[in-house]
């Protein structure tokens, strides 16, 4: 099972989770006839972001399907859905910095100042750099129990991707409402999760305390 994981599995999830960078790339040169539209720019930003808060998700979904499923292969995906994610964040503030703002950090620092959801934004991307740096199995190992409370963070990154795109939209609030929802939504399951596992070990506590 292993081997199809590796060699069939993830190859497939790989190829898939970078579509959208490949459309992206074929409509800005115009391959097969795709265009980027009357405002490429906007378009690429508004894509780029979307698949980041889409892998977020998607991510934070891995524990809750393994758990219902008892797959393990949910969770051997994690750590690419997670750097796909950081992937498409940094094709976001790419797409901002050099096309939208034409690369200069002087524009860049005055819309974080004055911008509170491109703060926000900001924040979510710095918070995501650790993340993806501490990503590989030898930092697991290395951080032991200070790994799971840093990567706990991706909770709080995606609170802010939702953020940012609810106050980024000018009218249409629907889809930043969704999405706002489903981070709710697996940031409920795990609060709930832990607060079972918390009731589990106190309930074994005192039977052992009963017993001697």
């Amino acid at each position: 099972m292993n081997w199809q994981i590796r060699w069939v599995v993830k190859p497939l999830v790989f190829t898939a989770c970078l579509l959208p960078a490949l459309e992206l790339a074929a409509a800005a040169f115009g391959i097969g006839g795709l265009s980027l539209g009357a405002d490429p720019v906007a378009l690429m930003l508004h894509r780029c972001g979307k698949w980041t808060l889409n892998f977020l998700l998607i991510t934070l979904c891995m524990r809750p399907l393994q758990e219902i499923t008892h797959w393990s292969v949910w969770l051997k995906l994690r750590r690419m859905l997670g750097l796909f994610a950081f992937f498409y964040v940094l094709l976001h503030f790419c797409v901002y910095l050099l096309l939208d703002q034409a690369g200069k950090l002087g524009a860049l620092w005055e819309d974080i100042v004055k911008r509170p959801y491109i703060t926000i934004g900001m924040l979510g991307l710095l918070l995501l750099v650790p993340l993806a740096l501490t990503s590989t199995v030898k930092s697991q190992r290395r951080l032991g129990r200070r790994w799971t409370r840093l990567h706990r963070l991706i909770y709080l990154v995606a609170v802010l991707g939702a953020w940012h795109y609810w106050w980024g939209v000018k009218k249409d609030i629907r889809m930043p409402l969704l999405y706002a929802g489903g981070v709710a939504l697996l940031l409920g399951y795990r609060l709930w999760r832990e607060r079972r596992s918390l009731a589990r070990l106190s309930v074994a506590q005192l039977a052992r305390t009963d017993a001697a």
